[in-house]
């Protein structure tokens, strides 16, 4: 049919004129393929190593150059090194010795020796804050050490005395006779900003005058252990134990601190310091009497609920609830009964127990004050006469 290819065998056009092709180059093409392909990831990352690689050295050799020319890291670390320089000579490194008692072993060795003691070994640090001799340190350091044992930094050793300490602020003061010694100089710490620069210095696991860096993370840090009369500096220089009783000081080399607390066993980057505003008060008066004289009320004291506060009728959930008043305490005597809720003290606005103990702490011993507080939903003040509070024995 016209438009169709004729039907039949194909033509036959005799053998070809070209040679048959071998499978073998096509096999090589394949092999190289896959070989570049296998590689190329290789090769890439080769060069970009060589790529970073040169990056890296020519950006080490211009750092090279230039941080010697630069003015402002260099002030930086010699500051650093001054600081250090400053108050390396006032730290000391506080041992204490305790004998625990004798053992239980009963035999015939102890009956010809004696039962072996039990002795206990702690260590801690401590700043001199008078050319004197007087050295201020935590008492949680030497409350039961006896004798403490103080290393000054040029080597010497001297036994130590205990003039006096306080354990509400776990402060204590000693006393070593020595010459040429060099103190500390005082410090404001209410002068201190959140992100002030600090260092810190003592004698972490025993390393002697160890310095580390960090600010002052916050400040009026309080309730820790439920103690009302601490009142801390937080920062992030490191602080370990040995670093207890060690200063902590300002970019002028001044004590604006005692290194005290940390925030379980180790170092977290959170450590505790009693602001020196704290410290100096209380070392003046270890130094003078031995001890310090706080003014109390004699009451335990809580915080007031949202709820609680309406069933009361006061103003606002800011004060400090009367749970117990013990008997014969400045207190109860001035008429103080349970659900008080007081608000003022001395006309000082009170927004929680912890204010208003450190209002009663710091009142003149012998002082009339004025209590303002809600009683039966209405305002009233009471007049309480300041007494001291009882002197706890110190413990050994």
């Amino acid at each position: 049919m016209p438009g169709y290819p004729p039907v039949g065998p194909p033509p036959n056009y005799g053998p070809s004129p070209y040679p048959p092709r071998s499978p073998l180059p096509r096999l090589t093409w394949l092999l190289v393929a896959l070989l570049i392909v296998w590689l190329a990831p290789y090769l890439v990352e080769r060069i970009e190593f060589a790529r970073t690689r040169g990056r890296e050295r020519a950006e080490a050799e211009s750092a090279a150059k230039q941080l010697p020319e630069e003015k402002l890291l260099g002030e930086l670390s010699r500051a650093f090194g001054l600081v250090a320089k400053r108050i390396g000579p006032s730290v000391v490194h506080v041992k204490t010795t305790r004998v625990l008692g004798a053992g239980a072993v009963n035999d015939e060795l102890a009956s010809l020796f004696g039962r072996p003691q039990m002795i206990e070994r702690d260590e801690g640090s401590g700043v001199i804050v008078d050319s004197a001799g007087f050295i201020l340190t935590n008492n949680h350091v030497i409350e039961l050490g006896d004798p403490i044992e103080v290393g000054l930094s040029d080597g010497r050793r001297a036994t130590a005395s205990v003039i006096g300490a306080d354990p509400a602020t776990d402060l204590a003061v000693l006393k070593i006779d020595a010459s040429d010694l060099i103190a500390a100089e005082w410090g404001d710490s209410d002068a201190l900003e959140v992100g002030a620069m600090v260092w810190a210095i003592g004698n972490p696991f025993g390393l002697d005058r160890s310095i580390s860096f960090g600010i002052v993370s916050a400040k009026n840090r309080r309730g820790f252990e439920h103690n009302p009369y601490q009142d801390f500096l937080q920062t992030d220089a490191a602080v370990n134990p040995g670093n207890s009783g060690g200063p902590l000081v300002n970019i002028e080399g001044q004590l604006v601190g005692i290194n005290t607390a940390i925030i379980g066993k180790g170092y977290q980057g959170i450590s505790f310091a009693i602001p020196s505003s704290s410290a100096r008060d209380v070392y003046e008066k270890l130094k003078a009497n031995g001890r310090v004289a706080r003014a109390w009320l004699g009451v335990q004291l809580d915080e007031a609920s949202p709820d609680l506060a309406r069933k009361l009728q006061l103003p606002s959930v800011k004060g400090a609830l009367v749970l117990d008043v013990r008997p014969g305490a400045p207190g109860a005597k001035a008429g103080l009964r349970v659900g008080d809720f007081i608000v003022a003290w001395n006309d000082q606005p009170v927004d929680g127990p912890g204010t208003l103990s450190l209002l009663v702490a710091k009142t003149p011993i012998g002082s009339t004050a004025k209590a303002t507080l809600f009683r039966d939903g209405a305002e009233t003040t009471l007049d309480i006469q300041v007494e001291a509070r009882p002197e706890a024995p110190r413990r050994r």
